[in-house]
């Protein structure tokens, strides 16, 4: 946090069923990343399917920069994890995932949200 920037913590539930809200917490979290900021985003509820190869690319929202694009954005320079209990109800594995994004559970969510100077944001 060298460059004065709080550390941001991102978690959405939006999946296909909710692609503006889905479409906003990747939109935020990207323009984060390019601004400098710690950013960590968490996928849960339907948005877990988005740590899979090719899932974010469904997502198709007119005027909206595409899903996948984002998503390139925040892993290359946060992280994005999946939560785990969202995980095991939909049979995803770590061996399922996006190279770079990891599963992990709430002791870890509350971790980085706790962090003096984080920001969440929930969408």
């Amino acid at each position: 946090m060298s460059n004065g920037i709080r550390p941001l913590v991102i978690k959405t539930t939006s999946g296909l069923d909710r692609p503006e809200a889905a479409n906003q917490a990747f939109t935020v979290a990207a323009a984060a990343v390019a601004a400098g900021a710690v950013v960590s985003l968490w996928l849960t509820g339907e948005s877990a399917w988005f740590g899979l190869p090719g899932r974010a690319a469904e997502l198709d929202l007119p005027h909206a920069t595409p899903l996948s694009d984002l998503l390139d954005v925040v892993l290359e320079g946060g992280t994005v994890t999946v939560c785990t209990q969202c995980a095991v109800r939909r049979g995803i594995g770590p061996d399922d995932l996006l190279p770079g994004v990891r599963i992990a559970g709430a002791a870890v969510f509350v971790e980085e949200t706790l962090r003096p100077t984080a920001q969440a944001l929930v969408y």
